[in-house]
């Protein structure tokens, strides 16, 4: 061990090691642990399949859900995706400046807008749900039907206890 003088977290010695391994079974004791790292890499792999869309998990996922529900207002969206409504005009402004959504006034409510896909937008959700499809499948062969069926029912489960405990 090597120890080094300075000033760290109130302490006057700091104290390093020539760590080859670092052991995180504490931390695989927790189910949370394992689906934070399992995350990580489908979002990095996420990210790969996306980029040649110029997409972001967050941009495929507004394209996702306004295509699958016309008309959807930005408030919904925004609940939908669990995003403040700020951050989510952002989204909204560069799906509208790729010219792959359209916003539309509500008749019924001059403040809320409805938002719908263009032409553009529909056939790069086509190709773009094609890549994301071929690449969860590509992530999850080793898996069969039936285990995929049972890790989607307790992840259901989780977020529908969500705050219950």
């Amino acid at each position: 061990m090597k120890k080094l003088e300075g000033k760290a977290s109130g302490s006057s010695d700091v104290v390093t090691s020539d760590v080859t391994h670092v052991s995180d079974a504490t931390l695989r004791q927790f189910m949370g642990y394992h689906m934070k790292r399992a995350f990580n890499i489908i979002q990095s792999d996420l990210g790969r399949t996306l980029k040649p869309f110029d997409l972001r998990m967050l941009t495929y996922t507004a394209l996702v859900l306004i295509v699958d529900n016309p008309g959807l207002r930005q408030s919904q969206l925004a609940d939908a995706m669990d995003v403040e409504r700020p951050n989510l005009v952002v989204i909204i402004d560069e799906l509208e400046r790729r010219e792959l959504i359209v916003r539309d006034r509500v008749p019924t409510d001059r403040r809320a807008y409805a938002l719908k896909v263009t032409l553009t937008g529909r056939q790069l959700y086509e190709k773009a749900v094609a890549a994301v499809t071929a690449h969860e499948e590509q992530l999850l062969q080793q898996l069969d039907g039936d285990t995929r069926q049972i890790v989607i029912a307790a992840l259901k489960t989780i977020e529908t206890n969500r705050g219950k405990a």
